[in-house]
């Protein structure tokens, strides 16, 4: 796939800083529920700044000029979750990236996170964590 097949979240972008997190961040039932109305809430389209699917939250520098129509708003970067993990009701954090202008403007992974997470009135740092269970014994013949 060359660059111009890929979406803005997903071109290459040279100083952008991308973070696994380890364990996974898990967002509350009641946090998940607060986030996901207020993102919907600063849609981009309804001149906010966040665009919400349900694999990507996408924070840009300023609302968009309507359906699709980004009129030069610039990422300042993405955070990657899933929906109904590890419960029906809960959002997993498991990636966030700040694009080169999002690091350049101020932002980084925990500062992107903060905001939308703040919506719930939580925090990446103290957002609960993922159990991480030990890798299974090796198959031996």
């Amino acid at each position: 796939m060359d660059d111009m097949e890929r979406g803005p979240a997903e071109a290459p972008d040279e100083g952008a800083v991308s973070e696994v997190i380890r364990p996974a961040a898990i967002v509350p039932e009641e946090a998940a529920r607060a986030v996901l109305v207020e993102l919907a809430l600063r849609d981009v389209q309804n001149g906010g700044v966040w665009q919400s699917e349900p694999n990507l939250w996408s924070r840009y520098d300023r609302p968009w000029h309507g359906l699709a129509n980004p009129a030069g708003a610039a990422l300042i970067g993405t955070i990657q979750v899933a929906y109904g993990t590890p419960t029906k009701y809960e959002i997993t954090v498991y990636r966030v990236t700040v694009t080169r202008l999002g690091v350049d403007s101020g932002w980084n992974v925990e500062s992107l996170t903060d905001e939308a997470l703040g919506y719930g009135g939580i925090t990446l740092a103290s957002c609960p964590r993922a159990t991480l269970a030990a890798p299974p014994k090796p198959f031996r013949f």
